[in-house]
């Protein structure tokens, strides 16, 4: 499963949508999390069942017929104390939607200076990100592949990591998620893919501490277990 969250800043322009449906067709992703796509209006196809408003879309379904969960797409304001107020609102909307949540988008904060270079610091903002993130009981994933998501695309010299997926514990213990971030290209945010680790390690090595054998009962131990079962070859 594949899971594209990206700041698009606008889908007017051609050259933007080429690079967007390049970017999806050759990553397969599965659901896609737009945010700033400055449409004025939104077909009744294009949308299903949802909670939302101005700052966020909450979709409640069931992924391969049986992970009942809850995926938020949110944009959050520049402002700090309506960012404060966006917080309250997902908290009380997680105790009505108790399936594991998945959020992904622009959250227009940091959660710690290191993620942020060239920019003003917000104590309080960085503080009530942290907070909603502790009550939420969702983990921050690790972003691979860049460390900012943001960028003042003609200057350069601004650098922020506002763009993250936050997931509650059963996504990954029922998925075996990696984030990765990729080169903005014409945009100034990073598209964020949220993806499965495909990598095949092999078989896992045969592992043995030695100190075990000077435990008073490993020889006991392992003749009870070897008398228990049957081994062949």
């Amino acid at each position: 499963m594949k899971v594209l969250s990206w700041n698009v800043r606008g889908l007017g322009r051609k050259e933007k949508r080429s690079k967007i449906k390049s970017m999806l067709k050759a990553r397969g992703v599965d659901i896609v999390l737009f945010q700033e796509t400055k449409k004025a209006f939104m077909l009744e196809k294009e949308v299903s069942s949802c909670c939302c408003n101005r700052r966020f879309i909450l979709l409640l379904g069931t992924l391969f017929f049986s992970f009942e969960c809850v995926i938020i797409n949110l944009y959050a304001p520049n402002e700090v104390a309506l960012r404060g107020k966006l917080w309250e609102c997902l908290l009380k909307l997680k105790e009505e939607f108790s399936n594991p949540w998945c959020l992904g988008g622009d959250f227009n904060e940091i959660r710690n200076i290191g993620e942020r270079k060239g920019c003003s610091r917000r104590e309080k903002g960085m503080k009530e990100l942290n907070d909603f993130i502790h009550k939420s009981e969702v983990n921050d994933l690790p972003l691979l592949g860049r460390r900012y998501t943001w960028c003042n695309a003609r200057e350069g010299e601004k650098w922020s990591r506002i763009d993250r997926v936050l997931a509650k514990p059963k996504w990954l213990e029922s998925f075996n998620m990696k984030l990765w971030g990729f080169p903005r290209a014409m945009f100034d945010h990073s598209p964020l893919l949220l993806m499965e680790d495909e990598r095949d390690w092999g078989p896992r090595p045969f592992r043995f501490l030695n100190a075990w054998l000077l435990h008073l009962n490993f020889l006991p131990f392992m003749e009870q277990w070897w008398l228990e079962h049957h081994v062949e070859g």
